[in-house]
């Protein structure tokens, strides 16, 4: 594939996550499960009851479409809102344990195909480094702010 010019990266990086989320989408309906429900069993999957709207921007859905979608969870018996003990007029959502029974079968596929994947290219945690810096520096970071980009400059 020829070098593409550097003012291609956006739509390099847009076309890649196209085909990356449809790949994702796949296996995850071997299981039954979306995308946007994967995020959602992902983040609430660590038991520690999350808010709304950090769910949303894990899940990259704006708040009317999550609330929506975390319904329909509910109603599936995947997840359950409790109020937060610390703050009762917040609500986190947790994973039932129909829930987590579904996170560990798609986290099982996800990870094996993700793990084909990065070995087809020959990748050793160099993409996720970098990504994780790109990210980071259009957030206004410097490549001293992250550390795992700074492990990897010394690698």
């Amino acid at each position: 594939m020829p070098a593409e010019p550097s003012g291609e990266l956006a739509r390099l990086l847009s076309h890649t996550e196209r085909r990356l989320a449809q790949r994702l989408a796949a296996v995850l309906a071997e299981e039954g499960c979306s995308v946007e429900q994967w995020r959602v069993l992902s983040i609430a999957a660590d038991g520690q009851g999350h808010p709304m709207t950090e769910i949303a921007g894990y899940a990259l859905l704006p708040a009317p479409s999550l609330t929506k979608l975390v319904d329909r969870m509910i109603a599936d018996n995947l997840v359950y809102r409790r109020p937060d003990p610390a703050d009762r007029r917040r609500v986190l959502l947790h994973l039932s344990a129909r829930g987590r029974i579904l996170h560990e079968r798609a986290a099982h596929r996800v990870h094996t195909d993700q793990a084909r994947l990065l070995d087809a290219i020959g990748d050793h945690g160099e993409l996720s480094r970098t990504l994780l810096l790109l990210g980071a520096t259009l957030d206004g970071a410097t490549f001293d702010d992250v550390p795992d980009a700074r492990r990897a400059g010394r690698a």
